[in-house]
C-alpha cells in the first residue's frame, strides 16, 4: 500500500510538471518576473511600451550621484542592451531633444560611493515605481541603485511581435541577509578569466554579492605573488598559462565592483597547503617514518617562527591587493598524522605544555594567523573547524559552516552564535554535487534560521554561502552546474521566507529567470522538459 501511494504521489508530480511546462508554453509571465522575489511588490495589468530609441536612464537633480558617479554610468551602459536584448541600432544619446514622450527611468541616491567598494555593512535597499513614461528609483546608496537597476531590467518583456513592454509596478526591496556568496575553486581546476567574469555577470543578475575566490589549495598555486613569485612558479599547473596575474586579480575586483559585488580572498592554512611547499622551501611541516624522513610533507608548520614570518609578509601584500574589510584563512581538514611524526613538532609540543592534544596546536597556528590579520587592519574569517577545536580568537572572528548533517548543523549555529560569533552558513548549499531531476528543491527549502536560539542569536547568522568545489569542475562544465540551481539559494538568502516557501510557486518563475539568463548568454541547465522562446545561441 505504501509503495502504491508513493507510485500515485510520482505519478501526480509529474502529472504536475507536465502542466506547468504546457502553461510555460503558452503564456508568458509578465508580472511579478523579478528573481530573487522583492520583499514588497505590486504590479498592474496596466503596460507600457517601451521604444529602444525613446529610452533614457538620467539622474534625479537631488541625487548625490549625478553624471561622472563611474558606477551608475557603466552600469546604465550595460543595462541598456540588457534590457532591448534585440536592439542593435546605435544607442541615442542622452539628451536629444527631439525625442517623443520619452520613457525615463530617474535615479536618486541619497549617498554617492561612485568610487568606492562595497563592504559588509553596504545598504542595498532600493524603492521602485514604474508608470506611464517614467521608473522612478530611489536608494540609500550607489549598490541599492544598482540591485533596482536589475529588477527594473527583469520587469522589461517582449511579445510575440517583438514590442517591449514593462507593467505598472510598485517595489519596496532590502536583502534579508547581508552576505549572499559563491565560492569557486580555481586551485583543482584553473578558471580562465573569462569563465570568472561571466560568473560576476550571472551573479549581479541573482544578486549575490560577495565572490569568495578559494584561489589557492594542495593542488595548485595559481595566485602570482609579488613577493613570492616563486609560489606560483613552482606552484602552479603552468607558470605562465594557469596563473592570475596582479593584472587579472584587478580585474576581477574591477568587475566586480562595478556590479556590487565583494571580493573575499581565501588563502586556507596550515591545510591544504601542499602547492605552497613547492615554491616556499621549509614552510611545509617534514613528515617522518620512525626516525627517518619519509620525503613527504605535512601542513605548514607551527613550530617554527618562520612560518609565521613568512605568513606576516604574504597577508600584508594580500591585504593590499584585495580591497574587502575581510579575509577568509581557512583553517579546516587539518590532518594531524604529520605532525604526530615529527621530532621537532612534538618538542614543541611539549615546551608549551600541549601534550599530545594536537587540536591546540592548530589552535595555536590559527590564533596567530587572526593576530596576523588583525594586525593588518582586517578581520577574518575561518571554517567551523577553528570553533569546533575551542580555539580562541576574537569575537569579530566570522565562522563559516561547511559540514554536517541537518541536525549537526542546526546544533552548530546554536553553539556559535550562543558563543556570540557570527556566522556565514555553507553545508546545505554544496552544489558541485548533482542530483538527477529537480535537486534545485532542496536548496530553495533551507531554512538557514531554523536553530534553537533567541531572536539575538538568530541576527548573528549574517547569510549563507553556495559552493562549487572543483575536483570535477572547470570552465566547461562551471556555469551549467551552478545556474539555476545557485539561483534558488539566491532567492532564500535575499527574499522573505514566509513569501517565497513554495517551490510550486517558484518553478515557472524559476523557470522564466532561467530563459532569461540563457538570453543573457549565461549557460543555465533546464529544470525539466521544456524550452526557452530565446535558446542559448553559442559561446
Amino acid at each position: 500500500m505504501e509503495e502504491k501511494t508513493i507510485s500515485n504521489s510520482r505519478r501526480c508530480y509529474k502529472q504536475w510538471l507536465w502542466f506547468m511546462v504546457l502553461f510555460m508554453s503558452f503564456s508568458v509571465i509578465y508580472v511579478d518576473a523579478v528573481w530573487p522575489m522583492p520583499q514588497m511588490i505590486s504590479s498592474s495589468m496596466a503596460r507600457y511600451t517601451l521604444n529602444p530609441r525613446e529610452f533614457i536612464f538620467q539622474y534625479s537633480s537631488g541625487s548625490s550621484a549625478q553624471p561622472g558617479c563611474s558606477l551608475l554610468d557603466s552600469a546604465f551602459e550595460r543595462y541598456f542592451p540588457l534590457i532591448f536584448t534585440d536592439y542593435r541600432a546605435a544607442r541615442p544619446r542622452q539628451h536629444d531633444e527631439w525625442f517623443r514622450f520619452p520613457f525615463t527611468v530617474v535615479v536618486h541616491v541619497e549617498r554617492a560611493e561612485c568610487e568606492g567598494y562595497p563592504d559588509a555593512d553596504s545598504s542595498e535597499s532600493y524603492k521602485l515605481s514604474v508608470c506611464s513614461g517614467q521608473a522612478a528609483l530611489r536608494a540609500e546608496t550607489v549598490w541599492g541603485a544598482l540591485r533596482g537597476l536589475e529588477s527594473f531590467s527583469q520587469l522589461v518583456y517582449q511579445d510575440d511581435f517583438g514590442e517591449y513592454f514593462v507593467n505598472e509596478t510598485k517595489i519596496e526591496d532590502f536583502p534579508r541577509f547581508q552576505f549572499r556568496g559563491i565560492l569557486l575553486d580555481t586551485s583543482r581546476h584553473y578558471l580562465p578569466l573569462h569563465a570568472i567574469l561571466k560568473t560576476l555577470d550571472a551573479m549581479s543578475y541573482n544578486k549575490f554579492n560577495v565572490f569568495h575566490w578559494h584561489i589557492v589549495d594542495d593542488p595548485s598555486f595559481p595566485y602570482q605573488s609579488s613577493t613570492f613569485p616563486d609560489l606560483s612558479s613552482k606552484g602552479a599547473f603552468h607558470p605562465s598559462t594557469h596563473v592570475y596575474t596582479q593584472i587579472d586579480v584587478k580585474r576581477v575586483i574591477a568587475h566586480a565592483r562595478l556590479r556590487g559585488i565583494r571580493v573575499l580572498a581565501e588563502f586556507d592554512s596550515p591545510g591544504h597547503t601542499q602547492s605552497w611547499g613547492k615554491g616556499q622551501p621549509g614552510l611545509l611541516t617534514p613528515c617522518y617514518k620512525g626516525t627517518v624522513p619519509s620525503g613527504t610533507f605535512g601542513p605548514v608548520n607551527p613550530a617554527n617562527s618562520s612560518s609565521y614570518q613568512f605568513m606576516t609578509r604574504l597577508f600584508k601584500e594580500v591585504t593590499s591587493v584585495f580591497p574587502d574589510s575581510y579575509v577568509h584563512l581557512g583553517g579546516d581538514e587539518v590532518d594531524f598524522t604529520c605532525w604526530k611524526s615529527n621530532p621537532d613538532v612534538r618538542g614543541f609540543m611539549l615546551k608549551m605544555g600541549f601534550g599530545t592534544d594536537y587540536t591546540k596546536l592548530e589552535s595555536y597556528y590559527m590564533e596567530n594567523m587572526v593576530n596576523i590579520t588583525k594586525g593588518l587592519n582586517k578581520t577574518a574569517i575561518v571554517w567551523q573547524d577553528v570553533f569546533d577545536y575551542h580555539e580562541k580568537i576574537p569575537v569579530d572572528t566570522v565562522l563559516h559552516i561547511w559540514k554536517g548533517s541537518p541536525g549537526q548543523i542546526q546544533q552548530e549555529l546554536s553553539s556559535i552564535t550562543l558563543a556570540g560569533y557570527r556566522v556565514i552558513l555553507a553545508a546545505p548549499w554544496y552544489i558541485n554535487h548533482i542530483d538527477y531531476g529537480q535537486d534545485w528543491e532542496k536548496y530553495y527549502t533551507i531554512q538557514p534560521l531554523n536553530f534553537t536560539g533567541t531572536e539575538q542569536q538568530k541576527k548573528l547568522v549574517i547569510g549563507g554561502e553556495v559552493c562549487m568545489w572543483g575536483e570535477y569542475v572547470d570552465a566547461t562544465n562551471l556555469s551549467p552546474r551552478l545556474w539555476p540551481r545557485a539561483s534558488a539559494a539566491g532567492e532564500r538568502l535575499w527574499s522573505d521566507e514566509r513569501m517565497t516557501s513554495s517551490v510550486i510557486d517558484a518553478f515557472p518563475r524559476l523557470v522564466d529567470f532561467r530563459c532569461r539568463l540563457l538570453r543573457r548568454g549565461i549557460q543555465a541547465e533546464p529544470l525539466f522538459v521544456g524550452h526557452c522562446r530565446h535558446e542559448y545561441q553559442g559561446i
